[in-house]
């Protein structure tokens, strides 16, 4: 087994990692914010966003926005000036929309795909 995943790794297909709960270590806020983006300009947005060390996810999406990002922030101060003078003064975003997490109810990163197949086998 440890070969296989060895192989995996190597070709960028597993990624093994360690997942803190950010508000269990220090870190007092953690957002969601809907990010809008003028037309044109989702790939240069996304590479900006993907550059600022507070986020932990970012995907661009079909919707009401353009991209979703998750970012960790020390306390509110810090997220303001992220959010005020980083994220808003990227070329190309338009508007943001912030969504303050208050306590994380899940937080996996295994898929469950055995889980869903046997579900749906079930039904």
């Amino acid at each position: 087994m440890r070969y296989r995943a060895q192989r995996l790794e190597r070709a960028g297909i597993l990624q093994v990692v360690g997942i803190a709960d950010p508000l269990k270590i220090g870190f007092d806020l953690m957002a969601m914010i809907g990010v809008k983006v003028r037309p044109g300009s989702l790939d240069g947005v996304c590479a900006a966003i993907v550059a600022l060390p507070e986020t932990s996810y970012v995907a661009s999406v079909a919707g009401g926005y353009d991209v979703l990002v998750e970012v960790i922030c020390r306390d509110s101060a810090h997220f303001g000036e992220l959010l005020t003078r980083r994220l808003h003064t990227i070329d190309g975003v338009t508007g943001a929309e912030s969504f303050l997490i208050l306590e994380m109810h899940k937080m996996a990163y295994g898929w469950g795909v055995g889980e869903v197949a046997a579900a749906e086998a079930t039904a």
